[in-house]
């Protein structure tokens, strides 16, 4: 006869069945670098990988065939009466053409006819007409959305003005952008950029913010303020988008920002090369 304490099965005597016994040392939790013992639960299933930032899609000038960031194009757009149109937040619906030549270079394509025919390729052939002053009104547009930009990161909290909240935050080191008027006197902005570079440890260094394609009437007017001739953002993110627009704007003109900004550059590299897409977008964004 078996000796059930040397069987290794043992039996149940209601369900009259045999069960295996545990074995010995079932459950123990194994020792450090252990691995003779594991189990479905043993192993955490790996961390998913965290999803990929999204590449910046790029657009394609139908003048210069050159692509670039969608941010550094302009965008044209129809209108209902085949108007020829600027929109430069890129909101408008329907179909749209991209554009990366200064003024002067898209007044020449204007007169020579390049643009027009640009235009009929990328519209396919739909009735057109381009405005005299197409120039203009995209001039207008950059400026426009550069105040509004202004204003709305003053209603934020992000925009400072006065010479002694600026000079004060500066030294704090807690100024992102310095900006000054067109029409700013030398002495005033250079005494505020000497404050900057000291609460920025970077004496020496020349760095003295932008001289911005507005004058003081122009930003009075848009930040509500009479006399405005500096201001200062000390929010990093809010910094970037006014410098974008700033870049678009005088791009166009055919210059580049006076001054400069930050030595930290906070905003992240664009890819080039990802989600390139043709002249015409038709989702309008």
């Amino acid at each position: 006869m078996r000796n059930p304490r040397n069987d290794p099965l043992t039996v149940n005597p209601r369900a009259k069945t045999r069960v295996p016994a545990p074995r010995r040392g079932a459950g123990r939790t194994p020792a450090s670098g252990d691995q003779s013992v594991s189990g479905p639960g043993d192993l955490l299933p790996a961390r998913a990988p965290l999803p990929a930032k999204p590449a910046e899609p790029e657009r394609r000038c139908i003048l210069t065939g050159r692509h670039d960031a969608r941010d550094g194009l302009i965008r044209l757009a129809l209108s209902p009466d085949g108007d020829v149109l600027p929109d430069v937040l890129a909101r408008a619906p329907g179909r749209g053409a991209w554009i990366g030549v200064n003024r002067v270079e898209l007044d020449h394509a204007i007169a020579k006819g390049k643009l027009k025919g640009a235009l009929a390729r990328a519209f396919k052939g739909t009735p057109l007409s381009i405005p005299a002053d197409l120039g203009d009104r995209i001039e207008l547009a950059l400026r426009r959305a550069l105040t509004d930009r202004l204003g709305v990161e003053l209603r934020s909290g992000a925009v400072l003005m006065g010479t002694e909240k600026i000079a004060a935050a500066a030294r704090a080191g807690t100024v992102k952008l310095l900006a000054h008027a067109s029409d700013a006197g030398g002495d005033g902005a250079g005494k505020l950029a000497q404050a900057w570079r000291v609460g920025e440890n970077a004496e020496g260094t020349g760095m003295k913010g932008v001289i911005l394609p507005l004058d003081r009437a122009a930003l009075s007017v848009a930040l509500g303020r009479d006399n405005v001739v500096h201001l200062a953002l000390i929010n990093a993110a809010a910094a970037a988008r006014v410098t974008g627009l700033l870049a678009r704007l005088t791009h166009f003109l055919g210059c580049e920002p006076t001054g400069d900004t930050e030595p930290d550059d906070t905003s992240d590299a664009s890819p080039t090369g990802a989600d390139v897409d043709d002249e015409i977008d038709t989702k309008g964004e």
